[in-house]
């Protein structure tokens, strides 16, 4: 008698690979918050200062490459130390290039996030949804009907985690295109707060203090992000209105 195989294990066994990468990037997330918090954190930037800085001046370039790489990697295995590496793009490189690594790493790094997502559950988690209706349906359909709006407000109020501001949209079919355009412009105003900051801590350091990064809630600085993020929705509230009308 020749075996035959089973149908339903041959999709089983594509759907495990697709969720791979994104499985595996949630078992080093938590190692990595076990294991890495100390390496990634402002005391080790300051003993590793002097090191870093000869090492910029030796090779830019090569400094700038992995600067980027690690910064990338940090993101997208959402490990501690994100907020670390922005001042550190900061201090190394200053506002400028320092912030374009900053937000070009950080867009890069939230990128694989998404599709990783989106390819292992967040196609299924879409469809299934559509599917059910319902509240959280209705809710979807809204998300997708204001996509610009809504993705650049997650990314411009401080109070949305950037890990799930990458997993969400995964989860509702928001296009690629999109997620990287409203990534990569709503995070500027944060990220060039702190290289600003990382771009001072030269004086920091020579105090022997560490970093103010309240800073981003000080009116003078919060004040305009949530002006952006008002402006950013504009245009759901438009529709409502409109609708309501």
């Amino acid at each position: 008698m020749q075996f035959q195989p089973d149908p339903s294990d041959a999709k089983a066994g594509p759907a495990w690979r697709k969720r791979l990468p994104i499985l595996a990037m949630l078992c080093v997330a938590v190692l990595g918050a076990v294991l890495l918090r100390d390496e990634l954190s402002f005391d080790a930037l300051a003993r590793h200062r002097e090191a870093l800085l000869a090492f910029r001046e030796s090779n830019f370039l090569l400094a700038s490459l992995a600067f980027v790489a690690v910064y990338v990697l940090i993101v997208a295995f959402s490990l501690p130390g994100a907020t670390i590496a922005t001042l550190t793009g900061g201090f190394l490189f200053g506002l400028f290039p320092g912030g374009l690594y900053n937000v070009g790493a950080a867009t890069i790094g939230a990128t694989l996030v998404f599709m990783a997502a989106r390819a292992g559950f967040g196609a299924d988690v879409a469809a299934r949804v559509e599917a059910r209706g319902g509240a959280v349906g209705r809710l979807q359909q809204n998300l997708r009907d204001n996509e610009w709006s809504a993705l650049l407000v997650m990314r411009l109020v401080p109070a949305v985690p950037f890990f799930i501001a990458n997993l969400l949209p995964a989860f509702v079919g928001t296009a690629l295109h999109r997620f990287v355009l409203t990534t990569f412009v709503g995070i500027l105003p944060g990220t060039f707060v702190f290289t600003s900051v990382g771009a001072g801590l030269g004086e920091v350091f020579a105090r022997g203090e560490t970093p103010d990064l309240t800073i981003i809630f000080a009116p003078h600085v919060l004040g305009p992000i949530l002006g952006l993020a008002a402006l950013s929705a504009l245009p759901i509230l438009f529709k409502r209105f409109k609708k309501g009308a």
